[in-house]
């Protein structure tokens, strides 16, 4: 299948050659050569399954941000050439990633959202040293066990999430001495959020009475919910994933019952999805449309002039990738892997679109930086059909080190060997 190239405007090349080379008449021929001379980013995203929807909002951030550094000029005087495809399984994503590196020489690759496929690209970036950055994989092995020097996480991890919104559930004492029904989407990222899940839980006086894992094709929950209303939890805890999750809400809905339940990870296109009156509970979100820093409502502005539509969280994720890497390699003068690891290492505060900046963490290249969690929003509130969601405080609060909620190195140790 052949990519999506977004190439600079003809408009824009033709302005930066300058005055001498447009009075030397050379036109065509410096268009050309300024075309192959750009900054080319790959980006490999799944557009079709259980994650489609959120692949989609991607394309649409990443597309965002280039555009906007090729308007300012693009990186180090050169334009960005983004090139984007489906990335379908991690099989696929393989053999792309390695097509993106071999035949088109980007200078990284940004995206995912598969845990499965986001491992599978980086150990193609290892091998040939380019830089992966990760913007949809929350599996905290990818940050430990299978943990790599030329992968970045903007994403949070499973720990995060699950350490952001388990304090909620916490507070409502839905944890100490209470059972609770975990579905996991079965797959890396569901299997990984299980474990991390059971360990907080455990850890703070609970009990995983039952699991169900849920096959990621699975659109049909009325056989779990009747599993559900005759178990009686305390709590119902979703470590599903994409339209996993918007499935599954509105048919809990459908069914009347009245457990409590959240989940460990979410989206909040997912919500979307589900629409008015069916998104209920408490869930953890790495980054909303309502926050008010100056940073993240520029991004929404110009987002939503351009889309007619709010951006979602995995929308951040792409877009702030992408800023990133260009930030890195405007202050470093180079595209040069090493180069960026060293800038990055440093660990910059950085922008993230937040109250908070952020850094990755030199030891396991994780964006450290807060969370959020929602609810459900009263339906007489309600502004439009994006406005389902009331938005929490952020954690860890205003005082705390943003590490709080990180992994540990004891939890999950990572080795970033030199090349």
């Amino acid at each position: 299948m052949a990519h999506s190239i977004i190439r600079p405007d003809r408009r824009q090349l033709i302005k930066g050659i300058g005055t001498t080379a447009l009075l030397a008449g050379l036109g065509a021929p410096y268009v050309a050569r300024a075309q192959s001379d750009t900054v080319k980013i790959g980006h490999l995203t799944p557009l079709t399954g259980f994650l489609g929807p959120l692949g989609e909002y991607a394309q649409l951030g990443v597309q965002l941000a280039v555009e906007q550094l090729n308007a300012q000029g693009g990186i180090n005087g050169q334009q960005v050439e983004l090139l984007m495809e489906d990335s379908v399984n991690p099989a696929t994503a393989s053999t792309k990633a390695e097509r993106y590196i071999k035949r088109d020489n980007v200078a990284c690759i940004i995206g995912e959202i598969s845990s499965a496929s986001g491992l599978a690209i980086a150990q193609v970036v290892e091998r040939n040293s380019k830089l992966f950055f990760n913007t949809g994989c929350n599996s905290d092995a990818l940050r430990g066990s299978d943990c790599s020097r030329f992968m970045y996480h903007v994403e949070a991890c499973n720990s995060q999430y699950v350490k952001g919104v388990g304090s909620a559930f916490l507070r409502d004492g839905l944890v100490d001495g209470k059972k609770i029904y975990f579905l996991t989407a079965d797959y890396a990222y569901g299997q990984d959020l299980s474990r991390v899940g059971k360990k907080y839980i455990e850890a703070n006086g609970g009990d995983v009475a039952w699991e169900d894992l849920v096959p990621t094709d699975s659109t049909d929950f009325s056989a779990y919910i009747l599993k559900i209303r005759q178990a009686r939890p305390d709590l119902i805890i979703s470590n599903l994933a994409g339209n996993q999750i918007t499935n599954f809400v509105k048919q809990y809905t459908e069914y009347g019952l009245e457990f409590p339940y959240g989940g460990f990870g979410f989206d909040t296109a997912v919500a979307w999805g589900a629409g008015k009156g069916n998104f209920g509970g408490e869930w953890p979100v790495v980054w909303h449309h309502n926050l008010s820093a100056p940073g993240a409502q520029e991004f929404v502005a110009a987002f939503t002039e351009k889309y007619g539509k709010p951006p979602e969280n995995q929308a951040w994720g792409d877009y702030l990738a992408t800023k990133l890497v260009a930030q890195a390699m405007a202050a470093t003068k180079s595209t040069d892997a090493e180069a960026l690891i060293e800038y990055f290492d440093d660990e910059p505060k950085l922008d993230i679109l937040k109250a908070r900046q952020g850094y990755f963490r030199k030891r396991d290249h994780q964006l450290i930086q807060e969370m959020y969690t929602m609810t459900a929003k009263p339906l007489d509130q309600l502004e439009d059909e994006w406005d389902l969601m009331l938005l929490g405080d952020a954690v860890p609060g205003a005082d705390a080190d943003l590490e709080a909620i990180a992994p540990t190195e004891e939890e999950n140790a990572c080795s970033l060997s030199a090349a």
